[in-house]
């Protein structure tokens, strides 16, 4: 059952390898580390018997404990865990989950968890799955243990970034408004009801992600906090936590 969910973006800026101490957009780049550290540390707050991290990636596999979060195909001399404790071979996470390794390594403080640490599975979905795959997915996770929370990866939309920097963007941000609104009501059906061909169009490496998150929720009630939406770098961030209400997920967020 799912008790409680994080939702966050995944570009290779949130690992302070890649930008440094200090640069271009430093300020609102800390405030997206932060709301996405926040978010993890209150899904891993929540006790989960299971963490089922979901984030888009070339084809639709779980991933074994060994794979390696690493970026070095944007020439970054990154890798989780360190590239001494891993054996040759392993194979390697995508984008999404490498970063939300990062992530959930800054909360649990080892990689792999320790002893009382809960189970992490890994997830990639293909970035082309359809939403009956996606929300059948999340039913399945759902079901994997009595206290499962999902940590869900994704961009919303990246078009902007492809084109005349700053220009308007009316589809986008028209998307942008639903995604904020359907993260902070919170409202899974109607993530479950995005278009993939929109999604797109839009380059929102997000949908597959956000569809598993609304099937693993189905019709149970959650409430919602929307801790970041913006588009510093001309993709637009979501960072968002729900929490199951009633006596599996008892109180509320942010109380």
């Amino acid at each position: 059952m799912l008790i409680a969910a994080a939702v966050c973006p995944h570009p290779p800026l949130l690992v302070p390898e890649v930008t440094g101490v200090s640069g271009p957009g430093a300020t609102e780049l800390d405030r997206l580390r932060a709301a996405c550290h926040e978010a993890v540390a209150a899904l891993a707050a929540e006790r989960p018997d299971l963490i089922a991290v979901i984030g888009g990636a070339g084809r639709t596999a779980e991933y074994p404990q060994r794979a390696v979060a690493s970026l070095d195909e944007f020439g970054i001399p990154f890798t989780l865990p360190p590239a001494a404790a891993f054996s040759a071979g392993a194979p390697g996470l995508p984008l999404s989950l490498t970063i939300a390794k990062w992530l959930l390594a800054g909360v649990v403080g080892q990689d792999p968890p320790g002893a009382g640490s809960p189970q992490v599975v890994w997830w990639g979905i293909a970035v082309d799955a359809t939403t009956a795959e996606c929300l059948e997915l999340g039913e399945t996770i759902a079901a994997l243990a009595p206290r499962v929370a999902v940590l869900a990866m994704g961009d919303g939309p990246g078009g902007r970034a492809r084109g005349v920097p700053g220009a308007a963007d009316p589809a986008a941000d028209r998307y942008d408004e639903q995604i904020a609104a359907a993260l902070a009501a919170p409202n899974p059906g109607a993530l479950a009801a995005l278009d993939p061909a929109q999604a797109g169009d839009l380059f929102v490496a997000g949908r597959p992600a956000w569809q598993v998150l609304a099937g693993a929720a189905g019709q149970d009630d959650f409430d919602a906090v929307l801790g970041y939406a913006a588009a510093p770098f001309e993709v637009t961030y979501f960072v968002a936590n729900w929490r199951r209400r009633g006596p599996a997920g008892a109180g509320t967020l942010g109380g």
